[in-house]
Parts: structure tokens; C-alpha cells; sequence
């Protein structure tokens, strides 16, 4: 068994374009699904309100300057 690829026959190279070209499409086809089926069609907007303001007039903590 030959171990390089550079002095691979061509039916070797072949088998490698073949299984990174089907790996590829599976990659492909699991992220199109992926995203197909988190996407339910209905967009909604997440609206964050604020709340009472705060005002820190001390805290405990020591300022190294």
C-alpha cells in the first residue's frame, strides 16, 4: 500500500476527489436543512424596554489609580 499521494495512481486520486466532493454535498445538504427548519417563516421583532434608572453614589470598592 502506497502512503503519498504524490505517487498515487489515478484511480486513488480519483477515490479522494470523489469522498471530499460527497462529503462537501453532505456538509451542504445538513446546513440548507439546518436552516430550513429553523426558520418557520414568521419574523418578530424582540423589543427590550428599559427600566427605573439607578444611581451609584458609593460603593465599597477600592480605586487604584
Amino acid at each position: 500500500m502506497n502512503h503519498s499521494i504524490y505517487s498515487a495512481d489515478r484511480s486513488t486520486h480519483l477515490k479522494v476527489v470523489v469522498v471530499a466532493l460527497v462529503a462537501a454535498i453532505v456538509v451542504a445538504g445538513v446546513g440548507i436543512t439546518a436552516r430550513l427548519g429553523a426558520d418557520d417563516g414568521v419574523q418578530t421583532a424582540r423589543v427590550i424596554k428599559a427600566g427605573k434608572p439607578v444611581v451609584l453614589t458609593s460603593s465599597g470598592a477600592s480605586v487604584v489609580r
